[in-house]
């Protein structure tokens, strides 16, 4: 028996259970393990058996990604091959400094969800401001555009050229795709 754990913030474990239990069924199914929740400590314990121990790591990220805001339907996206769960922590960026923080939130989400938008349709990445981080679930590839993306943001660079970069990065994929036109 493999046991793997990971703390999620409590206001979050709701959701990571759903309603009647159906969220955390739904991923003890998908992944074939048993998940049981300290909801004093937001600690969640996964057991999983040693003939599939890649499936107790997904199961943890996808229950580190509803811990990190993305809702279940958005973290099931995880299941899928060749999906992964990154996030960035802001304070390395703004230190502890609430209003800092606060105001690289707001860089990175943009007016009314603007720039979070961009990112997402750009890169085809799903991403999740929540808290002290900025999640992000994608492909490699994906998550590496949308990673450099929120970087520069962070950073200060004005939006427009992270928009002039997004863009671009979209041009040349769909260029090796043959998807592009002149």
């Amino acid at each position: 028996m493999r046991v793997n754990r990971v703390r999620i913030p409590r206001k979050r474990i709701g959701v990571a259970i759903g309603e009647d239990g159906e969220v955390k069924k739904d991923i003890e199914n998908r992944t074939n393990t048993k998940i049981d929740f300290d909801s004093k400590t937001g600690e969640a314990i996964i057991k999983s058996n040693d003939e599939k121990p890649l499936q107790s790591f997904i199961a943890r990220d996808v229950l580190k990604a509803i811990g990190r805001g993305f809702s279940p339907k958005r973290a099931f996206r995880l299941f899928y091959k060749d999906m992964y769960f990154e996030q960035i922590d802001i304070t390395r960026y703004a230190g502890s400094s609430k209003k800092s923080q606060a105001r690289l939130r707001g860089r990175v989400i943009g007016r009314d969800g603007k720039t979070r938008q961009i990112i997402e349709q750009n890169t085809d990445v799903l991403l999740s401001i929540y808290g002290k981080t900025i999640a992000m679930i994608g492909k490699p590839d994906q998550l590496q555009i949308a990673r450099k993306a929120v970087h520069m943001l962070l950073n200060g660079v004005p939006h427009s050229r992270v928009y002039n970069f997004l863009e671009k990065e979209r041009n040349k994929i769909a260029k090796r795709m043959g998807l592009w036109r002149k």
